[in-house]
């Protein structure tokens, strides 16, 4: 399997309920590490999994709505924990709907599957991996 990574970082806020978040209950703030791992068996014929620069807009242009933002108060999240690892799998949902929309060109449907990784820091991260096209070769 052929992959290329782009990388990209969002500053939020947030709380969570639930005392197994501890002092994480109150608001606080985090400053994520993005990123996008694209893969597909097979590159283009041009010898690319996807073209690197159309991935980092949309990368960008997905987070953008997140970005130094309050999750708490985005109507898209009320009543959710905004874990790191629910916020990959929302990031790879808006992801594969852009590329699906055809955001990265005729790449876009060759694409076999897309890891998103969310870093906290050096020490800790979670991710969200899933197929894209069910008909991908």
């Amino acid at each position: 399997m052929y992959l290329l990574s782009v990388r990209e970082h969002i500053m939020i806020a947030h709380s969570f309920v639930g005392a197994i978040f501890g002092p994480a209950q109150g608001l606080h703030g985090a400053t994520f590490v993005v990123d996008a791992e694209f893969r597909r068996r097979q590159l283009s014929p041009e010898g690319l999994v996807v073209d690197i620069g159309a991935a980092s807009v949309l990368l960008k242009d997905v987070l953008a709505p997140l970005n130094y933002q309050n999750l708490d108060e985005l109507p898209e999240f009320k009543g959710r924990n905004t874990t790191t690892e629910f916020l990959a799998g929302d990031i790879h949902r808006k992801l594969a709907a852009g590329i699906r929309a055809g955001a990265l060109g005729a790449d876009g449907p060759a694409l076999d599957s897309l890891r998103i990784t969310l870093s906290e820091s050096h020490v800790a991260w979670g991710a969200y991996d899933a197929p894209l096209n069910e008909g991908a070769k």
